[in-house]
């Protein structure tokens, strides 16, 4: 339809009428704009005068999957570095060396458990299952003491006492102690374990100590890496050194080995050759 006063021109076609009448529309003024509303632009502001609110400024954008994922990877690493450098302490030192370095620095020992924990929880199997099981099929009457107990799954999954000792007390069980140099009796317990505890350059020291400890006839059970025993066969003949019977041996696992011992008598004096264990040293990944 043509704006007042106007006439469509005489001869055009229905298809022509139709475009004509569809460009007029097009430009006739919008309904909301300021020439329909007779609006012009406005007078400029004063001097001095603040500037007009512009749009509400967006949220920043919540850090990127990739950004994060990209930190986790460091703080991965970081762990790892210093797992590994805490790891070779503990074993290139003495059992006093790391009685001695966590106490200077108890949030050490954390980082080492977590880093430990990752690396265990790769296993098919925890060794320190292997010992409940064990000590589920014995009385619950038998004391136990477990030598670097960490955080005293052990004493948490049995009925019977456990006394627990580590370097850092990762549970209110734990006495915090050397473990060449344990708070107990002679001969006042009735199994002694090392589940992944035998660290330290001083190895005969510290399961003369379990010997101490044992009543005659105890048992002590030692689980650890497989990998660390460089000569099985000599490092059992050497046990017999430090007053130990060997009952049984588990050397099935690629993983970690468990081994079964009876207290026969004090331990000889002397030096015991063959009780070597290969630092468990960890590559970089």
């Amino acid at each position: 339809m043509l704006p007042d006063g106007l006439a469509e021109p005489a001869g055009l076609s229905r298809r022509q009428r139709r475009n004509r009448q569809k460009r007029q529309r097009q430009q006739e003024p919008s309904a909301g704009s300021d020439v329909e509303r007779g609006l012009g632009p406005g007078p400029p502001d004063p001097p001095g005068a603040p500037d007009p609110p512009g749009p509400a400024e967006a949220p920043l954008e919540p850090r990127s999957g990739r950004s994060a994922a990209l930190r986790a990877r460091m703080e991965e690493r970081l762990l790892g570095a210093r797992f590994r450098y805490l790891n070779q302490q503990l074993y290139t030192g003495s059992s006093r060396d790391a009685a001695q370095l966590f106490r200077a620095d108890p949030a050490a020992f954390h980082l080492y458990h977590r880093g430990f924990e990752r690396q265990v929880r790769r296993w098919p199997e925890r060794p320190v299952q292997r010992i409940v099981r064990y000590l589920r099929r014995r009385p619950a009457s038998l004391v136990v003491a477990d030598f670097g107990c960490g955080d005293c799954t052990l004493a948490a999954s049995v009925k019977n006492q456990v006394h627990c000792f580590d370097l850092v007390p990762l549970s209110p069980r734990v006495t915090v102690c050397d473990m060449a140099k344990v708070p107990l009796a002679a001969e006042s317990v009735d199994v002694a374990v090392f589940c992944l505890a035998l660290m330290g350059t001083n190895l005969q020291e510290i399961l003369g100590e379990a010997n101490r400890v044992l009543k005659l006839g105890g048992t002590l059970m030692v689980a650890e890496v497989a990998s660390r025993f460089e000569d099985t066969r000599a490092f059992l003949s050497a046990m017999t050194q430090l007053g130990f019977r060997t009952v049984s041996k588990d050397l099935s696992s690629s993983y970690f080995y468990v081994l079964e011992f009876a207290k026969t008598g004090p331990a000889r004096p002397g030096s015991a050759p063959g009780l070597r264990l290969r630092p468990c040293l960890y590559k970089r990944r």
